[in-house]
């Protein structure tokens, strides 16, 4: 079924997955364009052909930094955040699949993993 128009503003699965890849975009972008300025200071100080570029240059390269390290964050959050969903829709499968199982066995009379002992009326040992 194709998608109507405007359905990714309700779909909250993907709502998520774009704040975390945002999220993971300013993280990247301020952790790296912290290294590029510190990168950057270092160069001017000891390099005489740092100093000599333009100031256009010298904020192209700061924003390349910023820019390759909020890509590369956004990515490894998304991927980790895919991870994440698909342990707990695994977990939940899983969950679901052991409830049927114990609702079968308590059908049966058998009692289920709550139970004291598997044998009726004798305690356990203590």
């Amino acid at each position: 079924m194709a998608r109507q128009h405007a359905s990714l503003t309700k779909d909250e699965e993907t709502n998520a997955a774009a704040w975390e890849a945002a999220r993971g975009a300013g993280w990247g972008a301020f952790k790296w364009g912290t290294f590029s300025l510190v990168a950057g200071g270092v160069a001017y100080a000891l390099s005489p052909i740092y100093r000599g570029l333009t100031v256009q240059f010298k904020v192209y390269i700061q924003m390349s930094g910023m820019i390759l390290g909020s890509m590369i964050e956004a990515d490894k959050r998304m991927i980790a955040y895919e991870h994440m969903v698909r342990h707990q829709k695994r977990m939940a499968r899983d969950m679901e699949v052991w409830r049927r199982y114990e609702e079968e066995f308590e059908e049966k009379g058998t009692p289920g993993v709550g139970a004291e002992s598997g044998v009726k009326g004798k305690k356990p040992d203590v």
